[in-house]
């Protein structure tokens, strides 16, 4: 019996060896491939992400790729490996080419990964055929003059805001500026571009309804560099087994939102749903474009805001400069400037957006046929390459004491400044509501010196706000949180 046991097992073991040293053999030809004679072998980095993009994936689920990427580029240099086909540059003059020459190089696959509802966005699509009428239809309303037409009605939705951080500061409890600030921005949306305020302002629960829709999209950046399809499989899972009621509940209530404005909405109307129907655009699309709008208007700007709040009750020095120079302008009547040609205010604003990390992330985009030579290294065809806001914003070279909040600055800011500057993108395919979100940054500023709401105010935590480092940054814990005393 023993010599027959001895026997099975050793029939079994034959075809287990046979098996597993071809594909050893082939991991370690691959391995020694990749680190030695890639096409991207010349580019520096660690040896583990040249060996597999699981060290990429890893640390964008944590959420710490800016920081730990940024901590490379100190030890190797502006080009790092970071996976075996991937190349982060911190180099601010690779923006140009990457993302405005001839219309930039094309998006990286990984971008679908933000499609809704089966429906690339006018962000996620990677094809400048599929992404131009759809852009060519709604960017009027983002225009300078379509914004000065709608101004009292988005400023409208600033003195409601600061009206209640006023209301909730005099409880002399902390207040969750965050969800305030993001209050702001889904109304600011709604009203402008639907012509129906959401009033997340009014809300009086203690996170904002639409929270936990724009944080399970946020949550997307967790796998934003997985091939489609097994992202498409693990969101399915993740949908199936791990939705909570809350986010369940905030989906529902947005699609609701969101299928009401549509269906009642005519292609003539001039709103951003009325303006893509009129271009032949399905209703059901058109939902999704208004959804991805929703996310990315409310956790972009309602960050952004939440961090000039912060900033100020912290350098209240800063604060009553800013002040006295609002003061000043509102005392001149009618004679009195543009909010946004005041340079302290306009400096508040653009600081704030260095500093808040709404989008930290790399910009993967694909090095087009026939290769990219760049300061004479060259990156072959296929090849992804791209910037990230983290490396360019905090840059001590550029930005000395980077992680400062010194609007001052930008009152003589260089021309290296404004080149590293890199809260919106670059391009044709920036931000496309980045006027949008200037205005409205700039009102709420204004309104927040005028008001002089912040008075008395004090951040509950001190030191940098904790985020999770994915495509659109997640605070930790969900809250930045003033209290007044």
């Amino acid at each position: 019996m023993a010599a027959l046991d001895l026997a099975l097992s050793e029939f079994l073991a034959r075809p287990l060896s046979s098996t597993a040293i071809p594909i050893i053999l082939l991991i370690l030809a691959r391995t020694i491939y990749r680190i030695y004679f890639h096409p991207l072998s010349h580019i520096p980095g660690p040896i583990l992400p040249k060996i597999t993009s699981l060290w990429l994936h890893y640390h964008a689920y944590i959420g710490d790729e800016a920081s730990t990427i940024y901590r490379l580029h100190a030890q190797y240099g502006p080009y790092v490996r970071v996976s075996p086909n991937e190349v982060d540059i911190s180099d601010a003059d690779a923006v140009q080419h990457i993302y405005v020459a001839k219309g930039g190089f094309m998006k990286a696959p990984c971008y679908a990964n933000f499609d809704i509802d089966g429906h690339r966005s006018i962000f996620s699509t990677t094809s400048p055929d599929y992404r131009a009428p759809r852009a060519k239809a709604v960017v009027p309303l983002f225009s300078t003059k379509s914004l000065r037409e709608n101004r009292d009605e988005i400023a409208g939705c600033v003195d409601r805001m600061v009206k209640r951080l006023g209301e909730e500061a005099r409880a002399k409890k902390p207040v969750n500026v965050l969800n305030l600030t993001r209050a702001l921005a889904v109304d600011a949306v709604s009203t402008h571009l639907f012509r129906e305020n959401y009033d997340g302002v009014s809300e009086s629960g203690p996170t904002l309804s639409v929270g936990a829709f724009v944080d399970a999209f946020v949550a997307v950046g967790r796998f934003f560099y997985l091939p489609t399809t097994v992202f498409v499989w693990l969101e399915w899972a993740i949908g199936k087994w791990m939705a909570d009621q809350e986010t369940e509940e905030s989906m529902t209530l947005v699609d609701k939102f969101v299928s009401n404005l549509v269906s009642s909405t005519s292609s003539k109307s001039q709103t951003y749903p009325g303006r893509l129907m009129a271009a032949g655009i399905s209703n059901s699309e058109v939902e999704a474009q208004c959804k991805d709008l929703i996310f990315a208007g409310t956790d972009s700007t309602g960050m952004n805001l939440a961090i000039i709040i912060r900033s100020l009750v912290m350098h209240p020095e800063r604060y009553e400069r800013l002040k006295q120079e609002v003061g000043s302008n509102g005392a001149r009547g009618a004679q009195a400037g543009d909010i946004q040609a005041l340079p302290y205010l306009t400096a508040v604003v653009k600081e704030s957006l260095r500093l808040s990390m709404a989008n930290p992330t790399r910009l993967p985009h694909v090095v087009p046929a026939g290769g990219w030579l760049f300061k004479g290294t060259f990156f072959p065809a296929n090849s992804i390459v791209g910037c990230a806001a983290y490396e360019l914003h905090f840059n001590p070279d550029v930005f000395p004491e980077p992680r400062e909040f010194m609007p001052e600055r930008w009152l003589d800011a260089t021309e290296d400044m404004s080149r590293y500057w890199f809260a919106f993108g670059a391009g044709s395919r920036a931000c496309i509501a980045r006027n949008l979100a200037t205005l409205e940054l700039h009102l709420a500023t204004e309104k927040l010196a005028s008001s002089k709401v912040l008075d008395g105010g004090r951040a509950v935590k001190q030191g940098d706000v904790e985020i999770y480092e994915w495509f659109n940054s997640k605070v930790k814990g969900e809250k930045i949180e003033i209290i007044w005393t």
